[in-house]
């Protein structure tokens, strides 16, 4: 790690020493930053920014697929909501077509909402 700035230390400290569960919420604020750089992108007609930001986003979606426990029952509607996300990026990449990426951010932030706050519950009853 020659050569590495103060901030990008701090960064990779951060995801070292965190909590599985903090990770997964790490991995959808990740997914959320970049579907919305990839909307911008779009606006902007800067396809290698969208391809990019998108490309950012479907590693972090198909991360979080495959890291799924099986065993559970809801992993396999997780795994259902994730392939569906996966290939809305798909679509918005392949179209460039920002209005794919509504429903994508929306379903994120519901997402994240929820793991955070079964987050903060496991924390109160722990």
């Amino acid at each position: 790690m020659i050569n590495v700035n103060a901030y990008q230390q701090y960064q990779y400290n951060s995801i070292m020493s965190a909590s599985p569960e903090r990770l997964v919420l790490m991995l959808f604020e990740g997914a959320i930053r970049f579907v919305k750089l990839a909307r911008k992108a779009i606006e902007e007609k800067d396809i290698a920014g969208a391809n990019e930001n998108l490309t950012k986003a479907q590693d972090i979606i198909a991360e979080l697929n495959q890291s799924l426990d099986m065993s559970y029952d809801i992993s396999e509607n997780l795994a259902g909501i994730y392939d569906f996300l996966y290939r809305r990026l798909v679509d918005a990449n392949i179209k460039k077509d920002a209005e794919f990426l509504d429903v994508v951010e929306s379903m994120l932030k519901e997402l994240k909402d929820t793991w955070e706050q079964a987050y903060v519950n496991s924390k109160k009853n722990s």
